[in-house]
């Protein structure tokens, strides 16, 4: 396909020696120059499928980096996913002059700076650290001829569009430009149509569709019970590696010191979290120091653990495309893996939706279905209020009628009632008071 001799030996040694097919369709394109759009579902090898045409080209110039500029950049939406598209790289590069560097939010600008001030040939960024970086003059891109924006549709999802404008903008017109994206939606039509030029298009798999070799069911329970029944699941598989999903920082830190109480080794990432925090759990996961961890959508995307045997929707995303996301960290590299979604009735809209994305009914494997669950309305999966196109009635029972799903009452873990959780009117933060000051206060 084109590739250099010295990182071919490379893959030799890390065992990869049959290309995956988004690898086979898109190294030969990238290696003769021409812009690509990619289109993959999680886990098909993107990494390498635009890692290794570009460290090959870099090595092909022989030439080194003036100081503070970058021959190639990569963007990437999450810290995990730089850090793990950094390590894949610098194992592609291993024994060849390219200089592989990742800068990501939470660590010292400083030291990043003092790094950059060498020159880099490959840098992996994400996009806030990056205008950072850029504001504080560390580093110009006038030199930069390889731009890759890696899960694009992402980057837009977390509100990155502006970013990625104003990072291009500092880009020269003549570059190489790669885009991969898991989901194509008219914003990132719109994107690929003003940042590549005749770019040659690669899909393996319909976009948004889960890995095939996914175990995936759903179980209804009331959410107050959510913890018990997810302690239950996984009593039933100890030493085997279990990543939870929840769907807010404090929600998911609250879950994982409850497991640990419980007696579960678990591990927790999400933004409260240090980038040192972060990068320590998950080298205690990925290591198997760690059976749990309990993390919020930062780990959707990248974290590539082939060991992970199970995936919990402990609360499920209200953007549909994050579910896929979500499941596609199990049955990597060949491997089966198994999906639970735990559903509480106000989440029937979001279930709704993600199965109108993946465009099937995921099996139900325990408790009782709601009856009269609203169906998601025409329209772009996961639009509305609820994740699919609209409100569902409440408890996912017909209007008038009395809630269809009512489950025992939670208790605590002592035995007393737990009260209403914070989904069902209980223990939910008050909405914040209008402010009385004058209106040109609040605007100053």
């Amino acid at each position: 396909m084109g590739l250099s001799s010295l990182v071919v030996d490379n893959l030799a040694g890390l065992g990869l020696l049959k290309p995956t097919p988004i690898q086979a369709q898109g190294i030969p394109a990238v290696v003769a120059g021409r812009d690509l759009l990619g289109l993959a579902q999680t886990g098909t090898g993107k990494t390498a499928a635009f890692g290794l045409p570009i460290i090959t080209r870099l090595i092909e110039q022989n030439k080194r980096p003036a100081p503070k500029t970058v021959r190639a950049l990569i963007l990437a939406p999450t810290r995990e996913l730089a850090t793990q598209i950094a390590e894949n790289l610098t194992a592609y590069a291993q024994g060849s002059p390219i200089r592989v560097f990742r800068v990501v939010g939470g660590a010292s600008l400083y030291v990043q700076s003092e790094r950059l001030a060498r020159g880099v040939d490959v840098l992996i960024a994400t996009p806030g650290r990056l205008l950072d970086l850029l504001d504080r003059r560390a580093l110009t891109l006038s030199e930069t001829r390889y731009l890759v924006l890696d899960e694009a549709d992402q980057m837009l999802d977390i509100g990155f569009i502006h970013a990625l404008r104003r990072i291009a903008g500092l880009l020269p017109a003549e570059r190489q430009t790669i885009l991969f994206s898991a989901t194509m939606p008219k914003l990132m039509e719109e994107l690929a149509d003003s940042y590549l030029r005749d770019p040659v298009r690669v899909q393996v798999a319909p976009p948004g569709q889960p890995v095939e070799k996914i175990d995936q069911g759903v179980h209804f329970v009331n959410q107050g019970d959510k913890a018990a029944l997810l302690a239950e699941y996984l009593s039933k598989h100890p030493g085997e590696l279990a990543l939870v999903f929840g769907r807010t920082k404090h929600g998911s830190e609250k879950l994982s010191k409850l497991l640990t109480t419980w007696g579960f080794s678990v591990g927790s990432i999400h933004g409260n979290k240090s980038q040192g925090q972060r990068e320590r759990a998950l080298a205690s996961f990925r290591s198997g120091e760690v059976q749990v961890l309990v993390a919020t959508d930062v780990a959707a995307r990248g974290l590539d653990i082939p060991e992970v045997r199970h995936v919990y929707n402990y609360e499920l995303p209200n953007v549909p495309e994050n579910y896929v996301h979500r499941i596609g960290r199990t049955a990597r590299a060949g491997r089966t893996g198994r999906a639970v979604a735990f559903c509480a009735p106000g989440e029937v809209g979001d279930l709704r939706g993600i199965e109108k994305t993946i465009k099937k009914a995921i099996p139900v494997i325990g408790g009782d279905a709601p009856v009269g669950i609203p169906e998601p309305s025409p329209g772009r999966a996961g639009g509305g209020r609820n994740g699919a196109g609209g409100r569902p009635a409440r408890s996912g029972a017909p209007k008038g009628g009395k809630p269809a799903f009512k489950g025992p009452k939670p208790v605590s873990k002592y035995g007393k009632p737990a009260g209403k959780p914070a989904a069902e009117g209980g223990n939910a933060r008050p909405a914040r008071r209008p402010s009385r000051r004058p209106k040109s206060v609040q605007a100053a």
